[in-house]
């Protein structure tokens, strides 16, 4: 069926670990009649976690994408994963989406991923409902939630559902904007009961009924005139909630239990009557990729094609898969689109609706819809594919660093290729995992955002790649940075009888805030240094910084300024230049005070009271920083600490051991931060050698 752009709607499902979004997708679709029988997530029947390692742990590891109908709406949806180890998967679906659904437990509230998943929707700007889930449970606190998501999330909620009850009370939920009372009769929640709100809730209703008409009529004077002549229309009430929803303004937020079949039937209206259409959102950014000029799309069938590759997935029955989100524009199967960042064509030899891991082939695909491609062999996450002719390179997404690396050698030479082959496909899928050849050791490195992260990679390769290998302990994946700023030149001159090597740089490098990345900029006049080597000189400077000034590892968040430089009109060469730049920012990085750096994590635990003493002493222990303590109603206390990545390696384990099982953490990537002198002695190799030679710099710089 061919929707009209004003009928779609693209959204995500997220929140923290177990707050029920898979559960709140597998309903969505079963109201919807997209399937007909609903799957449970303990019972490994779920339609999104189709993995087999997603059913067996019952959590969600990769982004699947669905869709469904409701009320002649056609609406796109991505389930995404709770467990920060998998961050990327978020991003990325945040990336492309129009709007979110932000699935809060009614018992833990704002927990460590929702804070996470929240700063993602904020970074691309993405409207948002909040839905409180977990009503059923003991201990559920509604109210609790809405205060958290305002002070612990910035966020503006809008009650636009009151619960009737809660834990084993929860029977339904008032309507504040058609002031009714909604009560589940079966269930299986298909049947609901519309009636006049409860006596003992009038006072209440009535109450957060103003406040949300208040709320609302800041931003709508058709609304705001309503309300003064007495009467509040239904429908201009929508609209106001919808542009406030749409702009940012505030975030409508709705109650259920989707595991008892509770609420989800609203949700879905919600959705439709709040959430933005491809037509409701800005149109698309990018620059010409020749002119580099500012482009916009608009979300358009007719406008020239302009889409988003926001997920790489192989197939076992049609191969390489590439997800896209079309922006602007109508693409036909069998047609080719340009990639303007690898300026190459690619054929796009089928399209497909996806639903999960099934596959709906189409023969096109419009502005505002999500599709598979099958047939490109270059197109990775981030890239752009557009028109040949009215070519724009959109922007790309946010990809965090690994912090955690692990050593994998295959069983036999035989199995080294099959390894090499399946880590290629694996990086391919997942920009945050990488591998690489240890140049002194030789041993295959892969690396990535948590030890489950790995543990889920090799588990994959074992079972889906069929490789057979070994694998080393977790190790650190330690940084380096500068924190002086320091100018020093050097010159590379060498002659060999025929045409000889001769380039002159001088540079400047100064450190920048966490997370700059790498920067690298000339200010010399083509006189002293031709721009035909200033490639060179930056890939020069680049290969030396990603292999490390003091012990190998990468360095980052600096600034490289080319500030002087000669050359000769015969000696000199891209060869010489790269030379020449390698050393010199050796060099002068060692003279800016170089220091190693540490990834440090943010540990959410939640624990009950008895073993607060002896979890915060254990944190102690292991040089962690305690940054909050609070205790819920239900007695159970979150702590939120900084603990080095390498004093945690196994702590999961350990916290289970020491609570009986009944604490658990999450921990995500907070900062990098200086390793101690004692511990760096014993990291970077020849520690005292290295600090020799930075003195002897020192010296020569000083003339002493």
């Amino acid at each position: 069926m061919k929707f009209d752009l004003s009928r779609i709607r693209n959204i995500g499902i997220a929140a923290h670990v177990d707050a029920g979004k898979t559960t709140v997708t597998e309903r969505i679709l079963f109201y919807s009649r997209r399937i007909h029988k609903v799957g449970e997530v303990h019972e490994g029947t779920t339609t999104t976690d189709w993995m087999v390692q997603e059913r067996e742990r019952g959590i969600t590891i990769t982004s699947a994408v669905t869709y469904c109908e409701w009320n002649k709406y056609r609406i796109n949806i991505i389930d995404t994963p709770g467990h920060v180890d998998f961050t990327m998967e978020v991003e990325r679906s945040m990336r492309v989406l129009d709007s979110v659904i932000a699935v809060f437990c009614a018992v833990g509230c704002v927990q460590s991923q929702s804070e996470t998943v929240w700063r993602q929707a904020d970074r691309y700007n993405v409207p948002r409902l909040c839905f409180v889930n977990k009503m059923d449970r003991v201990g559920a606190n509604f109210f609790g939630v809405i205060d958290e998501i305002t002070e612990r999330l910035h966020g503006k909620p809008l009650v636009i559902q009151l619960p009737i009850g809660s834990e084993v009370n929860f029977e339904g939920v008032i309507d504040l904007i058609g002031m009714e009372a909604h009560r589940w009769v079966d269930t299986a929640g298909l049947e609901i009961e519309k009636g006049p709100i409860p006596p003992d809730l009038i006072d209440v209703a009535e109450e957060w009924r103003e406040k949300l008409i208040d709320r609302v009529s800041e931003i709508s004077e058709d609304l705001m005139k309503e309300f003064f002549d007495g009467e509040v229309q239904e429908v201009t009430l929508k609209a106001a909630i919808r542009k406030g929803t749409i702009d940012g303004v505030f975030t409508p937020v709705l109650c259920g239990s989707a595991f008892r079949n509770k609420g989800i039937q609203a949700l879905l209206d919600a959705v439709v009557d709040y959430c933005p259409s491809p037509l409701d959102v800005p149109p698309v950014e990018g620059i010409h990729p020749h002119t580099e000029k500012p482009e916009t799309r608009e979300a358009d069938p007719d406008a020239p094609f302009a889409a988003l590759a926001f997920k790489v997935a192989t197939d076992p029955h049609v191969g390489r898969l590439v997800y896209v989100r079309v922006y602007s524009g109508t693409l036909l199967k069998g047609k080719v689109a340009m990639n303007p960042r690898l300026k190459k064509r690619e054929r796009v030899n089928n399209i497909l609706i996806m639903h999960a891991n099934k596959r709906d082939p189409v023969d096109f695909i419009r502005a505002g819809e999500l599709a598979a491609f099958v047939g490109l062999k270059l197109t990775t996450t981030g890239d752009t594919l557009c028109d040949l002719k009215d070519q724009i390179a959109l922007e790309s997404m946010y990809l965090p660093e690994p912090v955690i690396t692990i050593a994998i050698e295959p069983k036999s030479q035989a199995e080294s290729e099959k390894l090499h082959s399946s880590l290629r496909k694996l990086a391919d899928e997942d920009p945050t995992f990488k591998s690489a050849i240890h140049e002194e050791t030789g041993q295959t490195v892969i690396s990535g955002m948590g030890e489950l992260h790995l543990d889920i990679i090799v588990d994959r390769l074992l079972r889906e790649f069929n490789v057979e290998a070994q694998v080393g302990n977790p190790q650190v994946a330690y940084k380096e940075t500068i924190t002086a700023k320091v100018r020093m030149g050097e010159k590379y001159a060498h002659q060999t009888g025929g045409r000889g090597m001769y380039a002159e740089v001088v540079f400047r490098v100064e450190p920048l805030k966490p997370g700059s990345g790498i920067e690298f900029e000339s200010r010399v006049g083509g006189d002293k240094v031709p721009k035909e080597f200033h490639k060179a000189i930056e890939k020069g400077v680049r290969n030396k910084l990603q292999s490390g000034i003091l012990a190998g590892y990468p360095v980052i968040d600096l600034k490289v300024v080319l500030v002087d430089g000669s050359f000769h009109p015969v000696d000199s060469s891209d060869l010489a230049f790269e030379i020449a730049s390698s050393r010199t920012v050796e060099k002068v990085c060692k003279l800016a005070h170089p220091v190693l750096l540490e990834p440090v994590m943010k540990v959410d635990i939640e624990t009950p009271e008895v073993y607060l003493g002896s979890i915060n002493g254990d944190l102690s222990s292991r040089q962690g920083l305690i940054g909050r303590i609070e205790t819920r109603g239900d007695g159970i206390v979150n702590i939120v600490a900084r603990v080095p990545l390498r004093q945690l390696f196994g702590y999961a384990t350990h916290l289970r051991s020491n609570s009986q099982g009944r604490a658990s953490s999450v921990a995500e990537f907070a900062e990098y931060r200086p390793v101690p002198e004692n511990l760096a002695r014993t990291i970077i190799p020849f520690y005292d050698d290295v600090m020799a030679e930075i003195s002897q710099l020192e010296k020569v710089k000083t003339g002493k």
